[in-house]
């Protein structure tokens, strides 16, 4: 019984995460050895960012990137003591996210159990996550034989509130973009100077948003109501503002973001990169044989 609740509990806690920072994805500072965004359709050099103003700069990167369907992201959030990372592609070729991803979890709620430091594959489609627990999960009475749980964003935004109503958006109107689009909303964005992502040139950017307009600046389909009240959610976390970086490389594509802060639970810093934009991405959702609702295991 212990193990299937720290299972479903650490279940939950990987999919807010994953889709708090929008699938966006996470990531560590460490530069790797990944390709380049070589795979880019029709980008355009830095030559076309005229004038070269930050706002400029990133009204270009935001088109660029809007214009891609997929890519390859890999990173990870740490939130406190809790760390989790995750690699694999996603495509928003449809509005929505659709992805296929790897997450570990490390730390935190999880500590000392199963769940710690293990890698749990999981799928997006346009309605729900999955998210596989493995076979020790699927062997207990909850699970009756199942590997995968669902998470219904419909039924998230009922049993969260503005919270889940928050998720549900994100996830189906979010792509790359819409971070060079944030940080654009807030009209003030510096150049920080010329870096290195995975062998890639690129310029850093940096913007500070407040705690209280982030979900009006993120949010697509969220309700006046259900916006106030995410807001005080978010008021009451300890969080009042978030720092942005962005980094743009030559194509004016968006290679690496990193948002940190710092709220009642301690500091968070995740971060993103993306790279092989034009990937190809299939996902198939899993047997429903195989699959289990996350609400009917709970307690």
């Amino acid at each position: 019984m212990r193990t299937a609740r720290l299972g479903i509990r650490a279940a939950a806690l990987a999919g807010g995460i994953v889709m708090a920072v929008g699938l966006t994805a996470c990531g560590s500072d460490k530069e790797g050895d990944d390709k380049p965004a070589d795979k880019a359709k029709d980008s355009t050099n830095s030559s076309d960012v005229a004038p070269r103003g930050a706002l400029a700069a990133l009204k270009l990167a935001s088109q660029r990137t809007d214009e891609q369907d997929s890519a390859k992201v890999e990173g990870s959030t740490v939130i406190g003591e809790a760390r989790t990372t995750m690699s694999g592609e996603m495509d928003w070729s449809t509005g929505g996210i659709r992805a296929r991803m790897d997450v570990t979890q490390s730390g935190g709620a999880v500590q000392g159990s199963p769940m710690d430091g293990k890698a749990m594959p999981a799928l997006y489609t346009a309605d729900a996550m999955y998210m596989n627990l493995g076979d020790q999960f699927a062997a207990t009475p909850q699970a009756s034989g199942a590997h995968w749980v669902k998470y219904d964003y419909d039924v998230l935004a009922q049993k969260a509130g503005p919270a889940g109503a928050f998720l549900k958006d994100t996830m189906q109107n979010n792509n790359p973009a819409r971070s060079v689009q944030l940080v654009l909303a807030t009209g003030e964005v510096k150049a920080v100077g010329e870096e290195t992502v995975k062998g890639v040139k690129a310029t850093r950017y940096s913007g500070t948003v407040k705690v209280a307009d982030l979900a009006k600046l993120q949010s697509k389909d969220l309700t006046a109501e259900e916006l106030s009240s995410l807001q005080k959610q978010l008021e009451q976390s300890g969080t009042k503002t978030e720092t942005i970086d962005l980094w743009i490389d030559e194509n004016n594509l968006l290679v690496k973001k990193r948002e940190y802060g710092e709220n009642n639970n301690g500091k968070f810093d995740s971060t993103v990169f993306y790279t092989d934009y034009g990937v190809d991405v299939s996902v198939e959702e899993p047997p429903a044989s195989d699959t289990v609702n996350f609400e009917e295991i709970q307690g």
